[in-house]
C-alpha cells in the first residue's frame, strides 16, 4: 500500500494542477472579453457624447443665423427671451461636453460598470468551511469531514440560491471557476478514499494558508466599556497618594483593588499585547488595571494633554548642555553631613562635564554665623565664604572643580538646631537654568516653603534624605505626637516636590516615590590614608598605635546616650578599656557631667576633622548611634583601614559587606565585638572595596537610581522623559492621571497652609521667614521682597522707597 500510495498522490496533484491552470485560462480569457466588450461600449458612449456636442453647435450655429439673417417676417416669430435663454444654455453645455469629452471617461466607466466591483471572492464563506472542517476532523473522522467541506463550499459558491440570486451568478467567469473547484473537489475525494491518504498536500497548504484569515483584525474588536467596579478600582488606585497622607497604607489600597478587580481579572489584559506592538501604553506598563483603562481611552481615541496643574513650559537646554541645580541646607564651615555631601556631589558632577552645575548653599547673617560656625569663624560677604569653601575642597579632591556657587537666604533655629531657607529658595535658580533639581534634605527645604513648586519649574526634581528627623522628635517633649504630624508632613512635601527621591537606608520613613541606594562616598583623603596604613603593615610597621575612639556632634541623638548605657551596663566586663570621645555641641555639659557620675572612663577631647593626623595611630572607631540614616564618620573610618564596631541597624546595612565592619545586637555582642577589635589587626581593602567607598562610584550610583543618567542621554522632548516616535507614548500623556492632580493639590494646600503667619508660627517656624527680612537683603545684594513680588500695583511704589532705604 505505501509503495502504490505515492503514485496516486502524484497523478492527483497533477490531475489538481492542471484543472485549475485550465480554469484559470478560461477566466482570464472570458475576462479579457468582458473588458474589450466594456471598452467597445464606452468609446461608443464618448462618440455619442461628441455627437451630441456637435448637434449643440449646429444649434447654436443655427440660431445665430436666424437672428441676423433670416427675413424680417420670421424676425417677428422668434422672441427675445428665446434668444436670451439660449445664449445663457451655452456655457452649460460647453462645460458638460469638456467633462465627458476628457481622457478619462473610459475609466470611469470601467470603474463604475465594469466586473471589478463584483470580482472579489466571499472569504468569510472560505473560513467557515475551513472551520467547520477543522471541528469535523477532531469530532467525526472521515465522514463527518467529507459533508462538512461540501456544506462549506456550498454556502461559498451561493448553491441553492434562485438564478442571479449569488455574488457571482451574472458573470460567466465565476461559473466557469466554480465548476473547474468542484471538479477538483470530486477529484481530492476520489484520491481520499483509494489513495491511502487523508488529502493531499496540496489541499493541506491551500486550507491551512486560508485558517490565518480566520484571525480578525484586533482593531475591530470592540472594547467593552467600565463598568462600576473598574471605575472604583481605578478610582481606589490613583487616590493612593491621598489615602496614604490620611493613614491608609498602600498595601491595604492593594487589597481594595484587587477584591474589586478579581472578576474582571480576565478581561483586563490586552489582545494587543500579544502582538508585542503598543502605540498607546509605555513599555514598562504591567499594572493591569491601567492597561484596561488605557485599552478604553484608545478604542475611544482620547488622548489626554495634561492636568489642571501641569506646566508644559519649562526650560529646554539651548546651548546642548543640561543644567543641575544641587539645593542644601548647610554650607561649610559647619562640618556637618548636609554642607559636606552636596559639596562633593556637585564637584564629581562637574567633573564629568556633561552638564553645567550650581550649587546654592543657605547664607547666615554675621549674628546667626557666630552660632553655627565652629571657632567663631564668620564671613562678611557671600564672597569669601564662597573662596574658603573652594580652598577647602580643592585640597582634598586635588583637581579644581568647575562649577557655580550661589546663595539663597536661611536662619538658624536654635530649637530645631538647623537652618531654615527664608523666602522662595526656587526663586535664586535663573529660569534659564531651570532644568534638573537636586534636594539635599527636600523635607527640610520645604517644611515652610511658600513659593514655586520645585516640579513646576524643573524638568527633573531628586531629593536625597540624609537625616532621620523622626527619631530626633522621639526624643524631645510629646515626641509621640510631634512624630505623626512630622510623617505626614514629610510624605506631602516629598510627593509634592519631588520626581524621585533616593533614601541613604532604611532607617528613613519610607516616602512616597523612594528608593534606598547609599548615593555617598568618602573624601578621597581618607583613601588615600587607607592606602599609606596598608603600605606600612606591608612593611612590617605597626600602623595602629592607639586603641578606639568615638567621634560625633555633642548632643544626645548622635549615639552618646547609648554609648554611656552600653559602657554603664558591662561596666566590669570591660574594665580597663579606656574610650577618647572628640566632639563638641549643645549637648556637652549634660554629657561630660552624666559621665563623671557614673565614673565612666571616657576622655573627652575637643571636635576635630577626622582626617586629622592626630587620629590616624586609632584601631577602633565605636560608633552605637541608631539615629543616623548613613554615618559619614563610619564609611570615613573604614576607609582608613581601621575597624568599626556599630549597631546592627539599617542605616548600616551598606556596611555590613566590609570585613572589618563589626556589628551587634545585644549589649553582650557589643563587649564581644569591642574585646574581638582590639585583639586584632584589621584586614586591608581590595580595591573593589576601596572603589565601592569612593565618590567614584557614589556617583554612578546616583545618576543610576535617580534616573539622571537616562534623562541627560535623552535626545526626546524633556518634559515627559519619555518615547514619542509613534510607537510608545507615556501613560501620563494618555489618560488622566489622579496621582498627578492629588500631588498638585496637595502642593497648593501647603502653598496656602505656609502663606499665613499665624499658621507657620504654630507649627514651629521662625518668625519672619516666609520672607527674607532686610539683612539678608544687604548681604545679598538683593531687591526687598516687597519689589520681587509685588501684589498691587502701588505696592511697587511702597518697594522702590524700601529699596531707597535698604540702599
Amino acid at each position: 500500500m505505501e509503495a502504490t500510495s505515492s503514485p496516486t498522490r502524484t497523478n492527483s496533484n497533477n490531475t489538481a494542477f492542471s484543472l485549475i491552470s485550465r480554469g484559470w485560462k478560461e477566466v482570464r480569457d472570458s475576462a479579457d472579453a468582458d473588458l474589450q466588450l466594456m471598452r467597445a461600449r464606452a468609446n461608443s458612449f464618448k462618440n455619442l457624447a461628441n455627437s451630441f456636442d456637435r448637434e449643440i453647435e449646429n444649434f447654436f450655429n443655427s440660431t445665430s443665423i436666424a437672428s441676423f439673417s433670416v427675413p424680417t417676417p420670421l424676425k417677428s416669430s422668434t422672441s427675445p427671451k428665446e434668444i436670451d435663454f439660449v445664449k445663457k444654455l451655452q456655457p452649460k453645455i460647453s462645460e458638460i461636453r469638456r467633462v465627458y469629452s476628457a481622457p478619462e471617461i473610459s475609466k470611469k466607466v470601467l470603474e463604475k460598470w465594469g466586473p471589478r466591483a463584483k470580482s472579489g471572492i466571499d472569504l468569510s464563506a472560505i473560513k467557515n468551511a475551513i472551520v467547520a472542517e477543522g471541528e469535523a476532523e477532531e469530532r467525526g473522522g472521515l465522514v463527518g469531514f467529507d459533508r462538512r467541506r461540501k456544506v462549506g463550499f456550498r454556502e461559498f459558491w451561493g448553491e441553492g440560491k434562485e438564478e442571479g440570486g449569488g455574488q457571482f451568478g451574472e458573470w460567466e467567469p465565476i461559473r466557469v471557476l466554480k465548476r473547474r473547484l468542484k471538479e477538483l473537489e470530486k477529484k481530492s475525494e476520489f484520491g481520499e478514499i483509494f489513495g491511502g491518504f487523508k488529502n493531499s498536500e496540496f489541499v493541506e497548504k491551500l486550507k491551512s494558508s486560508l485558517k490565518a484569515i480566520r484571525k480578525e483584525p484586533q482593531e475591530s474588536k470592540e472594547v467593552q466599556p467600565l463598568d462600576v467596579t473598574e471605575l472604583l478600582a481605578y478610582l481606589v488606585r490613583q487616590s493612593e497618594p491621598f489615602l496614604d497622607q490620611i493613614g491608609v497604607r498602600k498595601d491595604v489600597c492593594d487589597k481594595i483593588v484587587g477584591g474589586l478587580c478579581r472578576k474582571h481579572k480576565k478581561q483586563f489584559l490586552l489582545p494587543s499585547l500579544s502582538s508585542g506592538k503598543s502605540t498607546l501604553l509605555d513599555e514598562n506598563a504591567n499594572d493591569e488595571l491601567d492597561l484596561r483603562i488605557a485599552s478604553v481611552l484608545q478604542s475611544t481615541g482620547h488622548c489626554y494633554d495634561g492636568g489642571f496643574w501641569t506646566d508644559r513650559s519649562k526650560h529646554h537646554p539651548s546651548d546642548g548642555k543640561r543644567h543641575v541645580a544641587i539645593v542644601t541646607t548647610a554650607s561649610l564651615p559647619w562640618m556637618t553631613g548636609t554642607a559636606v555631601n552636596p559639596l562633593f556631589r556637585a564637584a564629581y558632577l562637574a567633573k564629568s562635564e556633561r552638564q553645567n552645575v550650581t550649587l546654592l548653599v543657605p547664607w547666615l547673617c554675621k549674628s546667626e554665623q557666630e552660632l553655627v560656625y565652629p571657632n567663631n569663624l564668620t564671613f562678611t560677604s557671600p564672597e569669601e565664604q564662597e573662596n574658603y569653601i573652594r580652598n577647602w575642597l580643592e585640597e582634598r579632591v586635588g583637581f579644581k572643580a568647575d562649577f557655580k556657587i550661589s546663595f539663597y537666604p536661611g536662619k538658624f533655629s536654635k530649637e530645631r538646631r538647623s537652618i531654615i531657607p527664608a523666602g522662595d529658595t526656587s526663586q535664586f535658580v535663573p529660569s534659564k537654568d531651570a532644568d534638573i533639581a537636586i534636594l539635599e534634605e527636600p523635607e527640610h527645604l520645604n517644611w515652610y516653603h511658600h513659593g514655586k513648586r520645585w516640579t513646576d519649574k524643573f524638568n527633573h526634581v531628586v531629593g536625597v534624605v540624609h537625616t532621620n528627623y523622626l527619631e530626633y522628635i522621639k526624643r524631645e517633649k510629646n515626641g509621640a505626637l510631634q512624630a505623626f504630624l512630622v510623617k505626614h508632613i514629610n510624605n506631602l512635601v516629598t510627593r509634592a516636590y519631588c520626581h524621585k527621591v533616593l533614601r541613604l537606608s532604611a532607617a528613613t520613613q519610607d516616602l512616597p516615590k523612594s528608593v534606598i541606594c547609599n548615593v555617598h562616598g568618602v573624601n578621597p583623603k581618607f583613601l588615600k590614608i587607607g592606602e599609606k596604613v596598608a603600605a606600612e603593615r606591608e612593611l612590617g610597621q605597626q600602623a595602629f598605635s592607639k586603641g578606639a575612639y568615638f567621634l560625633g556632634k555633642m548632643v544626645w541623638a548622635k549615639g552618646y546616650k547609648e554609648l554611656i548605657d552600653l559602657l554603664a551596663k558591662h561596666k566590669n566586663e570591660l574594665d580597663g578599656f579606656k574610650l577618647d570621645v572628640f566632639g563638641n555641641g549643645e549637648d556637652a555639659n549634660e554629657v561630660q557631667n552624666t559621665v563623671k557620675r557614673l565614673d565612666l572612663n571616657l576622655n573627652f577631647l575637643k571636635g576635630r576633622d577626622h582626617a586629622d593626623d592626630s587620629l590616624h595611630g586609632y584601631k577602633v572607631f565605636i560608633n552605637p548611634s541608631i539615629s543616623d540614616v548613613l554615618c559619614t564618620a563610619t564609611a570615613e573610618a573604614l576607609a582608613m583601614g581601621k575597624f568599626v564596631v556599630c549597631a546592627d541597624h539599617p542605616s548600616n546595612e551598606y556596611f555590613r559587606s566590609f570585613p572589618n565592619c563589626l556589628t551587634y545586637k545585644t549589649s553582650e555582642d557589643f563587649v564581644a565585638r569591642v574585646k574581638e577589635a582590639l585583639a586584632n589587626e584589621p584586614q586591608p581593602l581590595t580595591p573593589e572595596q576601596r572603589y565601592n567607598l569612593s565618590w567614584e562610584a557614589a556617583t554612578q550610583r546616583f545618576m543610576q537610581y535617580s534616573e539622571l543618567d537616562k534623562i541627560l542621554d535623552s535626545e526626546n522632548d524633556v518634559v515627559n522623559l519619555s518615547k514619542s516616535n509613534g510607537k510608545s507614548i507615556s501613560k501620563a500623556v494618555s489618560m488622566p492621571n489622579l496621582s498627578e492632580m492629588v500631588d498638585g493639590g496637595l502642593a497648593f494646600a501647603h502653598y496656602c497652609l505656609t502663606g499665613n503667619e499665624f499658621l507657620r508660627l504654630c507649627t514651629g517656624a521662625i518668625p519672619g521667614t516666609r520672607d527674607y527680612d532686610k539683612q539678608h537683603c544687604k548681604d545679598l545684594h538683593l531687591l526687598p521682597p516687597q519689589v520681587e513680588n509685588p501684589i498691587y500695583g502701588w505696592h511697587c511704589l511702597f518697594g522702590l522707597n524700601v529699596a531707597a532705604e535698604a540702599f
